[in-house]
């Protein structure tokens, strides 16, 4: 009897840590900030459901703190960390995604404001799929 409250209580153990880095890495993640923006030429977007599945992808990489999905003009942007990733390496993610998406500029957070008049974060647009689907124009 000794043995499985033993095991029991090392089981309890073990499932605390993984809640405890799990929600540690959720602190982090919305803790994250951006150095940099990436403004990504991207085509294949034809639906809300492309911008879900872009913004799902670039925000499960590790230094991504926000993104932001233009459907009309095809533009996804990215703001990062430059210690932690590389525009190059965001534009692969979202073709790994089924969209084909190359860097057309990187700027600072303060240029990307300067351009637009706020700053980088969840204004994404929807749409419809049609018969095509979502991240079939490659």
């Amino acid at each position: 009897m000794k043995n499985i409250k033993f095991t029991a209580v090392n089981c309890s153990l073990v499932v605390a840590v993984v809640v405890i880095l799990v929600v540690s890495a959720f602190y982090v993640r919305v803790g994250a900030t951006a150095d940099q923006v990436v403004v990504l030429r991207t085509s294949g977007m034809t639906c809300s459901s492309c911008v879900s599945k872009i913004t799902k992808v670039l925000q499960s990489q590790r230094g991504v703190a926000a993104t932001e999905i233009d459907l009309a003009g095809g533009l996804v942007l990215a703001g990062y960390d430059s210690k932690q990733v590389a525009p190059d390496s965001l534009a692969r993610t979202v073709a790994a995604a089924g969209f084909k998406s190359e860097v057309a500029q990187v700027l600072t957070p303060q240029q990307f404001k300067s351009i637009v008049g706020r700053d980088l974060g969840g204004q994404a647009a929807g749409g419809c799929c049609g018969p095509r689907g979502c991240g079939s124009a490659q």
